[in-house]
């Protein structure tokens, strides 16, 4: 999944959906957008740590969720630009739409730069692709075995494996190393810490606003027949609980419904200075909400990760539980520039109204 804000209008919004893709396509060299697995880093210097990756109710490492690589045409300084996001996994952290269980990072490179050739990446893959050697990024950090954040504390017996603290030294030597360490059969394994990975694909939102205003004017239509058909029958203490049925939270999630439903399997809705697509009418921020940069500049949207993702995540597996109704994106509105360094951006968590019915919200 590539995206080019600046060859997009104002109202135009890109899909990405998850493809199954060869390991060696979804690595750093190749620039791609990708759920789950291991962060493919952008920039190899700079990288974010610990404690700036630990979750800030409980103190604990992250995990990489997803990345999006969104270059932005003419700005040389966002040649290559990808937005990386990290979320906890611990499940008592998910309460009511609360964003401090997640965090997001913006890297961008000049087309010259320090760690890739000036021409497009090879369709073949590297000839020294080793396709469970993960532990050195490619300008040869040492990153964590487990969640391929930056390591720097080494195995004390070995001294062959790096991760990014004790916690998860703790989990690797549960999981596998107490048995290989010091063996000739250690090696990289798929982290039950990670999440399944799949490339993200792009494609265009189809035009949908006519049909839309149809069925929105339709559903008015039928709403007020139905009113006026039991108003002769009806107290008028019933007609106001009539009324308040249709709330104002009940429209705003009926539009998202109507809005994905073309498209059911979205993952990610990328529209750059856009507006996001709401689940609910309440948590909705101002602009007051939405802090400005480190840079003094005003965030703008950019994108969205949609509910429909969790269903991919494969998470009963862990004995985790995570949950959001929709998490927008807001980024930098000038693409600040910090040497490489990877900036924070923020990030907002909109969750199901408790009064929305389960059965009705998106589902693969």
């Amino acid at each position: 999944m590539t995206v080019n804000p600046a060859n997009m209008s104002t109202a135009e919004v890109v899909l990405g959906f998850l493809e199954d893709a060869e390991p060696w396509r979804l690595l750093s060299p190749q620039f791609p957008s990708k759920v789950g697995g291991k962060p493919a880093w952008l920039s190899q210097g700079g990288l974010p740590s610990l404690p700036g990756l630990e979750c800030e109710i409980c103190r604990l490492p992250m995990a990489f969720l997803l990345q999006v690589y969104a270059p932005i045409s003419g700005d040389d300084r966002c040649f290559h630009r990808t937005l990386f996001l990290f979320c906890c996994k611990t499940r008592e952290c998910y309460t009511f739409n609360d964003s401090r269980c997640m965090k997001v990072f913006r890297s961008q490179l000049s087309r010259r730069n320090a760690f890739y050739p000036y021409n497009p990446p090879s369709d073949e893959p590297p000839r020294d692709y080793e396709p469970n050697m993960s532990v050195l990024s490619p300008s040869g950090v040492k990153l964590c075995w487990v969640c391929g954040c930056p390591g720097t504390k080494a195995c004390s017996r070995c001294h062959s494996v790096t991760y990014c603290g004790k916690h998860h030294q703790t989990l690797h030597w549960k999981h596998s190393h107490k048995r290989e360490c010091c063996s000739q059969e250690a090696t990289v394994v798929t982290s039950p810490f990670v999440f399944p990975e799949s490339e993200l694909v792009t494609e265009p939102e189809e035009e949908g606003e006519d049909v839309e205003e149809k069925e929105t004017k339709e559903a008015e239509e039928e709403e007020t027949a139905n009113c006026q058909s039991i108003e002769s029958t009806l107290t008028e203490t019933d007609l106001e609980e009539v009324a308040m049925h249709e709330t104002e939270d009940n429209k705003v999630f009926q539009r998202f419904k109507r809005k994905i439903a073309p498209e059911p399997h979205q993952v990610v809705r990328y529209s750059q200075g856009g507006s996001p697509l709401w689940i609910s009418s309440k948590h909705i921020p101002t602009d007051q909400d939405i802090p400005s940069c480190t840079c003094g500049a005003k965030r703008t949207f950019e994108c969205q990760v949609m509910p429909q993702l969790l269903n991919s995540l494969c998470e009963d597996s862990t004995g985790a539980s995570i949950d959001w109704g929709t998490l927008a994106i807001y980024t930098c509105s000038v693409n600040c520039n910090h040497d490489d360094l990877y900036c924070p951006e923020f990030i907002w968590k909109q969750d199901f109204s408790p009064d929305q019915p389960t059965e009705t919200q998106p589902t693969q």
